[in-house]
């Protein structure tokens, strides 16, 4: 009992105004029928909160120059948000990945100065050992 599709001309069909106002009464409006009431659901669409534990621990065992790693897998622990403190946790992930960052940086930098030494060091026992008079680079 809704709407129809197709269109009516009630003077081709040989029908009064009276009928067709009464059919109309009839078909139009649902019987009994309510207010009409509307739903919204509201989906948020929030990014999880990462929170770098892989890369922090990755920074422990790997990169740990001054405890840096070991301080961003302290940050980097799920607590917060496990209890349910969002802005806890996202301050705790912003630490977490600072520290991340300064623990990759330093242990890099710090992997390629001792690189630089045990090569320069290597060259110059070399040097001495196979008796070239330049001993001294």
């Amino acid at each position: 009992m809704g709407m129809c599709a197709f269109s009516f001309n009630p003077m081709h069909a040989g029908v009064t105004s009276g009928e067709l106002i009464k059919g109309v009464v009839v078909m139009g409006a649902p019987q009994g029928s309510a207010p009409m009431t509307t739903t919204v659901i509201n989906i948020h669409s929030e990014s999880p909160i990462r929170d770098h534990v892989i890369w922090s621990l990755f920074n422990t065992l790997f990169m740990n120059w001054c405890c840096l790693g070991f301080v961003a897998f302290a940050f980097s622990s799920r607590d917060r948000k496990m209890v349910g403190d969002m802005t806890g946790a996202r301050s705790y992930a912003s630490t977490a990945r600072s520290l991340n960052v300064a623990a990759l940086v330093l242990g890099v930098a710090v992997t390629i100065v001792f690189i630089g030494i045990f090569t320069a060091s290597a060259s110059v026992i070399y040097y001495q050992i196979s008796g070239h008079p330049d001993g001294d680079i």
